[in-house]
């Protein structure tokens, strides 16, 4: 008989929007199918990477037998922790931003504006919501796909056990992802904390937070928590934030980030939190110098854990590593071949777009490459990304010391905004452009945008490189003026100017007299 023994889930606040959400992604009145005889696929995991690899398998048409197997919300982090939350709360902080900017664009603000932070989560929650339809368990039962909510675990080489019901399967996807990182500070579990999967459930606003992590999640939450009108201080344990970006562009975000009244503190130590009566306190030490600072809140954005434990991947020889991750090849094979795994949880790219890609090449090696013939590899892949503060910075491919240690020569196209007319136009002159290419080729190796649009701009030049398309055909690229964009097209320019050697100038002087 079909089963609905599952653990229910809340979300705070439990208003309508959130009620919405659960009714989409975890609905209390599901009831588990009755197991077909033997799945084709089963996937343990609803967020990104399980959903498109379900859909996808489910899309093909073949009359496969998906089990997709979800223990908390369908859509993962993005949808409900992740990218959509925060993107919500940034749109809303930039127009903070964009306020305080105006008089340097003749327009006046009259009276003091005010940020109403409980509508601002509102607002989220509501736009979170309308979207969650599409991750919902209605619509993956409605692509053929049989949904069950609960704990899924492994209890032999060909089953899976989920909510008091056994899976047969004859391969498996595992999906499960990562949660943010326990920190390892004295004291701050008996204190009390919040990360990605907790920050976005607030209310009132802080008036004072901490943000522990100067990497992208970091910086981001940093940056719009600031805006919206708390204090923060980010702490960073390196000595400048965004450490494994491009230098100067980390240069410039985190003068943006002190100018704009963060308290950044860098080579820092955490020593230990404590509860006081004016709230959090934390201490800590820079260089031997000991301080603490007070606050409301402190947010965790340091670190992900991957979702390993509770599997029994002992039991189908699944290889893992409590801080890695399950092992895989560049076939997203597991050490037990008949199980693969995607996103979060086995790849250093913790990014949507990556598990996504990665979801497809599961996909094709597990359903469509008999005999292992025409296997898509991750290593394949092309990936970018972004880190949404103002300005973004993006970034794909190589970066110069990547080239150095891998031995190749590579010379440098850098094209600043300031030589822009539209970023002039826009007041957003302080980013630039980026660009590695091989040494004596045109051929594009890597690239890295700092602009306030630079997320809608680092795709061009992705598909420039997965294209193979070389800046001199870039060149003839017509782009359309005034736009950011056009730096691109000024790199390019500025590569083809290099080829009017001597030699070529006297052979154009030649052409130049017979036309």
């Amino acid at each position: 008989m079909p089963t609905s023994e599952f653990t229910r889930v809340t979300i705070r606040p439990m208003d309508e929007y959130n009620q919405k959400l659960l009714k989409n992604v975890h609905p209390d009145n599901w009831i588990n199918p009755q197991p077909a005889d033997c799945y084709d696929l089963v996937i343990i995991g609803g967020g990104t990477a399980g959903l498109v690899v379900a859909a996808g398998a489910a899309g093909l048409d073949l009359g496969l037998k998906i089990a997709l197997i979800e223990k908390h919300l369908m859509g993962g982090d993005c949808l409900n922790v992740g990218c959509i939350p925060s993107k919500c709360l940034i749109r809303s902080s930039r127009v903070v931003e964009e306020i305080r900017k105006a008089k340097d664009l003749g327009i006046n603000i009259s009276q003091q504006f005010d940020v109403d932070f409980a509508t601002v989560m509102g607002r989220m929650r509501r736009i979170r919501a309308s979207i969650s339809h599409q991750d919902s368990v209605e619509r993956f039962k409605n692509l053929g796909v049989d949904v069950f909510l609960g704990d899924g675990k492994f209890t032999s080489n060909n089953t899976v056990e989920v909510a008091e019901q056994t899976l047969n399967f004859k391969k498996a996807v595992i999906a499960t992802g990562a949660r943010a990182a326990k920190p390892k500070i004295r004291g701050i579990e008996e204190v009390g904390y919040l990360t990605n999967e907790t920050v976005f459930s607030l209310i009132q606003k802080p008036k004072k937070l901490a943000v522990i992590g100067g990497g992208p999640i970091g910086c981001e939450l940093a940056q719009t928590f600031q805006r919206l009108g708390c204090e923060v201080t980010l702490f960073h344990r390196g000595s400048h934030i965004l450490n494994k970006e491009d230098t100067e562009a980390a240069t410039i975000l985190q003068k943006v980030l002190i100018d704009e009244g963060i308290r950044l503190v860098l080579n820092c130590q955490l020593e230990e939190v404590v509860t006081v009566t004016e709230g959090k306190r934390l201490y800590f030490s820079v260089n031997s110098d000991r301080d603490s600072v007070t606050v409301d809140e402190i947010l965790v954005g340091a670190g992900r854990a991957p979702n390993v434990e509770n599997l029994n991947l002992e039991t189908v020889g699944v290889e893992y590593d409590q801080t890695l991750g399950v092992k895989v090849n560049d076939y997203l094979q597991t050490t037990n071949p008949k199980i693969y795994a995607a996103g979060d949880i086995c790849m250093d790219w913790k990014f949507t777009h990556a598990a996504d890609a990665a979801a497809r090449i599961v996909i094709k090696n597990a359903l469509l490459s008999p005999f292992g013939w025409g296997r898509s590899q991750l290593s394949s892949l092309v990936m970018p990304w972004v880190t949404y503060t103002s300005p973004e910075i993006a970034h794909v491919g190589m970066y110069e010391n990547e080239a150095k240690k891998l031995g190749i020569e590579i010379e440098t196209i850098k094209i600043p905004f300031r030589s822009i007319d539209r970023a002039i136009a826009d007041h957003e002159e302080s980013g630039f452009l980026k660009i590695h290419h091989k040494k004596g080729s045109d051929q594009i190796l890597g690239a890295t945008i700092v602009a306030n649009h630079a997320g809608e701009m680092i795709s061009e030049i992705t598909t420039a490189i997965v294209n193979k398309i070389g800046l001199n055909k870039l060149s003839s690229v017509i782009h359309p003026y005034p736009t950011q964009a056009e730096a691109i097209k000024k790199a390019a320019d500025t590569y083809r100017k290099t080829l009017l050697t001597s030699g070529n100038k006297q052979l154009l002087g030649f052409l130049r007299k017979f036309s």
